[in-house]
């Protein structure tokens, strides 16, 4: 398995990966090892929950300029290298990538020792790394129904592989005191962090019985905690948080980015969201994420460029005046799930061993 840099790729890959396991529970036939870097999230994750990891060089060259794109491009060579010399070691029956700078390399690698290879589309419109790979790849596993055109027929439409703690979560009854969770993504968000704390003066005045969960990303932890403490405003701020279903569990409502692998987590465990895309994802993938859950009437979308304390405040105030209003998002957001995503995701990594 092919799966680095940051959550939204690294844990669809692991329910993936137990899913797997859970097929072949008692038996000798499933070996699961996974290619990362060692800076990424994998690092910490994939270790934790009990599979071998490789690490091996890869850096992006999507969104980079200057002399960080020309180094970058002089990393490629040698995760080319790195990647023939563990598949060449480990002899794998089927390869699998969830796209990313990582995936490129491993999966051509593959693909020219003709090794059978997966790919997860998780994003409703697939990014560079992925449309690269489309014609070597043997079979596409995609999230979103409006993905499958890009594959033709390797497609298959799948739905989002997803942890079976998320789709554990119970409801929620909701009733004052009001949790909120602002989810930025395992390395938070910067925007959504700086509109936050700008609006805890009003958040103090106008709202002060809300209870909030923050995750931050390690780089503004520090300064987002600091802002809560002096504006007197009671938060349980954490720079990652290692289990988000129980997070979701507390929450009445998810204030988050919008990537794939988050979009799929909050229709698994039904939460009502507002959406806030990262502006510079490739090929603007999370805002059409994102519309995809508004559209179904889970989440409401506000555009990073119209993000203001005053517009987050006015939203998250009346989603949470209409207790209704809250329990119709959730069951929308609930209709987008597929519990058995990963299930099927894993008959076809054994349909693909099984012919070779």
């Amino acid at each position: 398995m092919a799966a680095g840099g940051t959550g939204g790729h690294v844990f669809p890959a692991l329910a993936v990966a137990q899913e797997l396991e859970r097929h072949h529970h008692g038996e000798n036939g499933c070996h699961i090892e996974f290619l990362g870097t060692q800076r990424g999230l994998e690092a910490r994750v994939i270790p934790a929950a009990g599979f071998k990891l490789r690490v091996v060089a890869a850096a992006g060259l999507k969104g980079k300029s200057g002399i960080e794109r020309v180094r970058n491009l002089a990393v490629l060579p040698r995760s080319g290298i790195e990647a023939a010399r563990v598949l060449a070691d480990f002899r794998p029956r089927v390869v699998v990538g969830l796209g990313g700078y990582l995936a490129g390399p491993v999966m051509f690698e593959a693909a020219v020792i003709n090794i059978p290879t997966l790919l997860i589309e998780l994003n409703a419109v697939p990014g560079f790394t992925n449309r690269i790979l489309a014609p070597a790849i043997r079979l596409a596993a995609v999230g979103f129904e409006q993905a499958a055109e890009f594959y033709g027929g390797k497609a298959r439409v799948t739905g989002h592989p997803v942890r079976r703690e998320f789709y554990q979560v119970p409801p929620k009854c909701h009733v004052s005191p009001f949790t909120v969770a602002i989810l930025g993504g395992s390395q938070g968000a910067a925007p959504l962090n700086e509109c936050v704390v700008r609006a805890l003066p009003l958040l103090k005045k106008e709202a002060p019985n809300l209870r909030w969960i923050h995750q931050t990303g390690e780089r503004d932890f520090e300064w987002v905690q600091r802002a809560y403490q002096e504006h007197e405003v009671a938060a349980e701020v954490k720079a990652f948080v290692d289990h988000v279903p129980d997070v979701f569990a507390r929450a009445d409502l998810v204030i988050s980015r919008a990537g794939a692998s988050t979009i799929s987590e909050i229709a698994a465990a039904g939460k009502a969201a507002i959406l806030i895309p990262f502006p510079a994802a490739t090929d603007q993938h999370q805002r059409e994420n994102a519309r995809v859950l508004e559209e179904a009437g889970g989440a409401v979308v506000i555009e990073q460029s119209k993000l203001a304390p005053d517009r987050l405040l006015g939203e998250i105030r009346r989603l949470l005046a209409q207790p209704d209003l809250l329990a119709r998002m959730e069951q929308a957001s609930k209709r987008l799930a597929h519990p058995d995503a990963a299930s099927r995701i894993a008959d076809l990594v054994e349909e693909l061993a099984a012919v070779g």
